[in-house]
């Protein structure tokens, strides 16, 4: 028994030896992290091809970052100051400015288009569109789109769909990359696509969405929409209150359908004097049906509330 034992801790001794660690040599330490990269390091053109869709706060909080940068960037603030002056020509506004001239617009916004802005390149397009010259017009918004730039893209969007030949999936993707980045515009165009088949599939909830998004952006149009939408249940949950608020939304932003469909509200509450504000906006923009009720509302009144509606249609102004 004992001669057993002594073999068997003879063997474990055995067994623990040929488990012990091998050495190794040591791993090799990290090297020293790099200096981090300057901003001055940047690529001029790489810098101005970043910049080309920048507003002029941005631009110049850009200026401001280093010296290389302010250098790089000067040619774009040069077509900040440029694009001010062509549309100074363009409303016929500005120091020993008298009157519109488009064709001095277009000179300077143009000088603009020459220093890589992409503002200055769709100011320039549209130029060209009133004009005309459509294919001008098509260049120009394709350069802005392909540096970033919403407007162009959403521009060159409506080109695709108003060709001869309409290339409207190709109009759906330049909207869509702009309605992404918040171009209230486009994210109505890119709706008014889906609500009518348009290059996409028809897809009224997703019609809604966008229609809803640019209202909350500020386009009347869309807001106009978004009302009809929430008013009927058609891609959203009806909802009679969001329907008025949106309705009225429009109707201050100056859309004439929606001035009509708000004064008939405010007749219906009996609110006669603001109705026919509302009416009489409509009625001047153009909207038949809201003659013969216009008429009515004005017999209803006294002289005096009448000059008050009138004076207030006069000075009325969109919101």
């Amino acid at each position: 028994m004992d001669e057993q034992r002594k073999r068997t801790a003879v063997s474990s001794f055995v067994r623990g030896r040929s488990r012990r660690r091998r050495w190794s040599p040591p791993s090799p330490r990290p090297a020293p992290p790099t200096a981090a990269a300057s901003f001055a390091d940047l690529p001029f053109d790489v810098l101005a091809r970043l910049a080309a869709p920048f507003d002029v706060p941005t631009l110049w909080a850009a200026s401001t970052v280093c010296q290389s940068w302010r250098e790089a960037l000067r040619p774009l603030r040069e077509a900040m100051v440029l694009l001010r002056v062509g549309k100074g020509y363009k409303r016929g506004r500005g120091p020993g400015i008298g009157r519109p001239n488009p064709h001095r617009a277009l000179e300077y916004f143009l000088k603009g288009v020459d220093r890589g802005s992409a503002p200055a390149m769709v100011d320039a397009g549209l130029m060209y569109w009133e004009m005309g010259k459509k294919e001008e017009a098509e260049a120009l918004y394709r350069r802005a789109a392909e540096l970033g730039y919403p407007a162009g893209q959403c521009n060159l969007g409506v080109c695709y769909l108003e060709a001869d030949q309409p290339k409207s999936e190709e109009a759906v993707k330049w909207f869509y990359r702009a309605a992404e980045s918040g171009y209230a515009s486009a994210q109505y165009n890119l709706a008014l696509c889906l609500h009518k088949g348009r290059g996409v599939k028809n897809d009224l909830a997703n019609a809604a969405k966008w229609y809803l998004r640019a209202a909350q952006g500020g386009n009347v149009r869309a807001m106009y929409n978004t009302s009809l939408c929430y008013s009927t249940g058609e891609g959203l949950v009806q909802n009679i209150g969001h329907a008025r608020v949106w309705m009225k939304r429009a109707a201050k932003g100056g859309h004439s359908k929606a001035q009509f469909e708000h004064g008939l509200q405010l007749y219906s509450s009996g609110d006669m004097t603001e109705a026919l504000v509302y009416l009489e906006l409509s009625t001047r923009a153009g909207v038949a049906d809201a003659v013969g009720i216009r008429n009515r509302v004005l017999q209803s009144l006294c002289q005096a509330s009448r000059d008050h509606v009138m004076l207030r249609v006069e000075r009325w102004q969109p919101l």
